[in-house]
């Protein structure tokens, strides 16, 4: 069992990480528009707080991790909510060959720092975009690693400039940044930035 089957719980009760969510939903929509046509893929959803916070504005959303205890507490919530369009899918987007299906809208929100190779993944979201699909990520900027702490495998944020030159390498144009949030944790301020890429 992983960390986050083990978490997922209690995931939804931590109230940082629900205003977290609605704060980068509202800055992805301010940022690119209308989105009422466009068909969505949440990459590492978790328990689906950034999926449900756009679902209302989509055509439909499919939120997919790795993670079999996230994904329980989501499709009972998607169950409770009586929402249509909603499907939870157990799928590691990085890994294997890619599915048929290609989206409008590809979003992940504190999910890329936990991926190894990034440009990969820059390349993988590309594939699974359809043309003048938009890929908006949200994940911190660069940090010292005391974020997640001592022993914790994972990336210590991310330095703007080189997110970009990873994108534009992967085929991504009329890239921008924002900064929708800042995490307060223990009296120590770490920026969230929501990148927003388009494929041509």
């Amino acid at each position: 069992m992983s960390e986050f089957d083990l978490k997922a719980r209690d995931w939804d009760a931590d109230a940082d990480k629900v205003a977290r969510a609605e704060r980068v939903a509202a800055a992805i929509r301010a940022q690119v528009g209308d989105l009422s046509g466009r068909s969505a893929l949440e990459v590492g959803c978790g328990t689906g707080l950034l999926g449900f916070a756009l679902r209302p504005h989509v055509a439909r959303m499919t939120l997919a991790d790795t993670s079999a205890g996230m994904l329980e507490v989501l499709r009972e919530k998607i169950a409770a909510s009586g929402l249509p369009g909603m499907e939870a899918l157990q799928h590691d987007f990085t890994q294997g060959p890619l599915p048929a299906d290609r989206y409008g809208l590809l979003c992940n929100l504190m999910t890329l720092h936990h991926i190894p190779d990034t440009e990969d993944a820059f390349r993988r979201f590309h594939g699974l975009l359809e043309p003048g699909g938009l890929l908006c990520i949200a994940d911190l900027d660069t940090e010292d690693g005391s974020f997640h702490g001592a022993g914790v495998e994972v990336h210590h944020g991310f330095d703007r400039e080189g997110l970009r030159a990873g994108l534009e390498r992967a085929g991504f144009r009329d890239i921008r940044f924002d900064t929708p949030y800042v995490i307060d944790r223990g009296g120590k301020r770490y920026p969230v930035f929501l990148v927003v890429a388009v494929r041509p």
